[in-house]
């Protein structure tokens, strides 16, 4: 099988995507949208995305995406995946802490060490992966420069950690879901479900809805406002748990909420306790 996923060997998608597929044939991408759109070529049979991380929040790009190409093409999560992350400093071997001016990795990754950086007086520049970052460190060979992502990536290239844990908050962890092509499946176990719903555009329609699912025994564990891809117009990507299998979720979502414009379910899968 193979399975997509963003950056290169040793990044933290790439680690996330062999815990939960040991067995694949790993695939990566220099961005989210070429990830997508292998996935949506047929060219993937998995892929494995960040959607949220306990420290800056929702990865935005994977999140916008999650919904499909205008309605034509239609991805299903499967799983969830949790991965803490510890960022560590790469750099040349030899090098000292105070002579490097200049840290690279991915937005996300800069962004949730972002005050540790500045302690350290380094600029942060992102690069489009964790992993990558290492890669250009390595073959810049300027010990100025350093190389932000996990605490293994760098021997690979030949680099030595200059400092472990980089971070701003001690429970940094990033959640990944497994998406493919194709309708939800319920499974009986199954007992975390993400939605995106769209007002009616009345006065109080999403507290009613958010009112009416929990009423009916959904436990909302997140809720996003996104653009919709009209001018002022918004979707609202919830998680709910709720009681597993088809007919669990049956009880939170058939029929759906009366003051919902449009429901979307974008999968069923088992909830990772962390």
């Amino acid at each position: 099988m193979k399975i997509g996923y963003q950056g290169e060997p040793h990044s933290y998608s790439y680690r996330a995507a062999t815990e939960l597929f040991p067995e694949g044939e790993y695939v990566g991408y220099r961005g989210f949208a070429l990830a997508f759109g292998a996935l949506e070529e047929g060219a993937v049979d998995r892929l494995v995305v960040p959607v949220e991380n306990s420290t800056t929040g929702s990865v935005l790009p994977v999140l916008d995406r999650l919904p499909g190409n205008g309605g034509h093409v239609r991805f299903s999560i499967l799983a969830e995946h949790l991965v803490e992350i510890r960022h560590a400093l790469h750099g040349i071997p030899g090098t000292s802490l105070d002579q490097i001016r200049e840290v690279r990795s991915h937005p996300e990754a800069l962004a949730q060490a972002e005050h540790a950086l500045l302690r350290l007086g380094v600029e942060a520049v992102p690069a489009y992966d964790t992993a990558g970052a290492v890669r250009q460190v390595a073959e810049a060979g300027d010990p100025t420069i350093a190389a932000l992502a996990p605490p293994r990536a760098g021997a690979a290239h030949g680099l030595e950690v200059l400092l472990a844990d980089v971070l701003d908050k001690a429970h940094n962890t990033t959640r990944f879901v497994v998406l493919h092509v194709g309708e939800p499946e319920v499974n009986d176990d199954d007992d975390k479900t993400t939605i995106v719903v769209t007002g009616s555009h009345t006065p109080g329609s999403l507290a009613l809805v958010l009112t009416e699912l929990g009423l009916r025994g959904a436990n909302l564990t997140r809720i996003e406002s996104r653009p919709a891809g009209v001018a002022w117009k918004y979707r609202f990507f919830i998680d709910l748990v709720h009681a597993p299998g088809p007919e669990g979720l049956s009880r939170i979502l058939d029929p759906p909420p009366a003051n919902a414009a449009e429901v979307l379910n974008l999968g069923s899968y088992k909830a990772v306790v962390s």
